[in-house]
């Protein structure tokens, strides 16, 4: 799964980043059918999280799983730098969407 790097929404100075729903999500589907989950984004580290997720009307079962997993949350604080990674390992890639991958993803020249 290849996150966004990508922190802030265009120049409006409001803080973005990956959606956790549609992060979570497709995680879970993958983790319970017993996929073996890579992360990786382009600077690798921690991917930033869009703050927007924490409304009432924005929690999912999803998202409360992902809150409650102290696994996921140490994995995802160290995602692989995108660019040591090859595609020819893995037999799918998934983007989780939100807007910062509208920046970074979409430009990054190992994505492309």
């Amino acid at each position: 799964m290849v996150l966004t790097s990508h922190s802030a929404l265009g120049n409006t100075g409001k803080k973005t980043g990956f959606w956790i729903e549609e992060f979570a999500a497709p995680y879970y589907v993958f983790l319970d059918a017993g996929a073996t989950i890579n992360l990786a984004s382009p600077k690798g580290g921690q991917p930033p999280i869009d703050p927007s997720i924490d409304t009432p009307e924005n929690q999912t079962p999803a998202t409360t799983r992902f809150k409650a997993d102290e696994k996921l949350q140490d994995l995802l604080g160290k995602t692989s730098l995108l660019s040591t990674m090859s595609s020819d390992d893995y037999d799918a890639i998934f983007f989780p969407g939100g807007h910062g991958p509208l920046w970074d993803l979409t430009t990054t020249e190992v994505v492309g």
